[in-house]
């Protein structure tokens, strides 16, 4: 049985995909035999600037789905042959053998969960660095400091804002958020609108309009603002977001990428970082009976480039090109 890898062996270069060995799991760990692969941003940033610093050659990619392969010693939520999607942590461990980007990949069982027969391999890909975003930035220490989701729950009278509502980590936020019992505005491009409402989002704005920020701060209404997840976090959504804080009276926001520098006293903002940890519990005790019961989507829906190793080189491509409310995936 053999095991391939697509490395990257210096910036800016093409991907090769060449032989590797089957990981082994460590205690806590599983090994994934992977039928799809999804692409996040940090991919291609990876890819282009090696912003993390690690040592060539690199595997990339945090997002699998696929049948768990082997297990560790201490591993009992998985065996050989469950269907999984997972959250892979070559971005916190910098081993090859722990990237997405191949047949075989390693990851910890508590940032995987079974996925239903209804959910397709492709359809599963899209969830782990999502979720592992997402929960960061909502429920991790120093954040937005939510509770974590459940299967039934009721309304807590707050609000959420979220930046970005039909991105991946966006999106998930969303879900996240509504199952947690808040109320979600939601500001995303107008054709998105739908998709931000089958997430979960009750009211949605457009970003490019010269009356979003009045429009948000009215949609909030009277009610408690826990803050703002902002999944864009650019120079443009950022002055929108610190806008709606500012006329809310202050809070907190929550940062895909590292926030402004100048911020006002009342403003607190964070980078979320996805190291897997706070996920734990959401991958444990929500993914898999929600997705069995509609409650958690696999969006955005999946775009699949191409099919093998091979169409990952491709994939980059399209992925940094840019695009809206998809998410870029491999199959193998």
């Amino acid at each position: 049985m053999a095991n391939s890898s697509a490395y990257l062996d210096a910036i800016g270069k093409p991907l090769r995909v060449g032989e590797a060995e089957i990981p082994q799991p460590g205690k806590h760990d599983i090994v994934v035999k992977n039928r799809a692969i999804a692409l996040n941003p940090a991919d291609h940033m990876q890819a282009n600037t090696n912003f993390m610093n690690f040592p060539y050659p690199i595997v990339l990619g945090s997002d699998v789905a696929g049948h768990v392969h082997s297990v560790g010693t201490q591993v009992t939520r998985f065996q050989p042959g469950d269907r999984v999607a997972g959250f892979a942590q070559w971005l916190i461990r910098g081993t090859p053998e722990d990237g997405a980007f191949s047949l075989y990949t390693r990851l910890p069982a508590g940032n995987a969960a079974r996925i239903p027969e209804s959910v397709s391999f492709n359809e599963g890909a899209v969830l782990g660095m999502a979720i592992g975003t997402a929960v960061s930035g909502l429920n991790g220490e120093g954040h937005l400091g939510l509770l974590f989701p459940t299967l039934n729950t009721e309304s807590d009278g707050r609000v959420l804002v979220v930046y970005g509502g039909s991105s991946s980590i966006g999106s998930m936020a969303i879900q996240l958020a509504a199952a947690a019992g808040l109320r979600v505005v939601s500001i995303s491009s107008a054709k998105n609108f739908d998709m931000c409402r089958r997430c979960g989002a009750s009211s949605t704005f457009d970003y490019t309009s010269a009356s979003v920020v009045d429009d948000v701060v009215a949609a909030v209404g009277k009610d408690p603002c826990v803050g703002i997840f902002e999944s864009i976090s650019s120079e443009d959504s950022f002055k929108t977001s610190l806008a709606i804080l500012e006329k809310l009276g202050g809070g907190r926001m929550a940062c895909s990428l590292p926030p402004p520098k100048e911020l006002s006293d009342h403003i607190k903002a964070t980078w979320m970082v996805a190291t897997g940890e706070h996920s734990i519990p959401v991958f444990e005790d929500f993914v898999t009976q929600a997705l069995e019961s509609g409650r958690l989507k696999c969006l955005p829906e999946p775009l699949v480039v191409g099919k093998g190793l091979e169409s990952l080189q491709k994939a980059l491509e399209v992925l940094q090109a840019g695009m809206s409310a998809r998410k870029v995936v491999v199959e193998l």
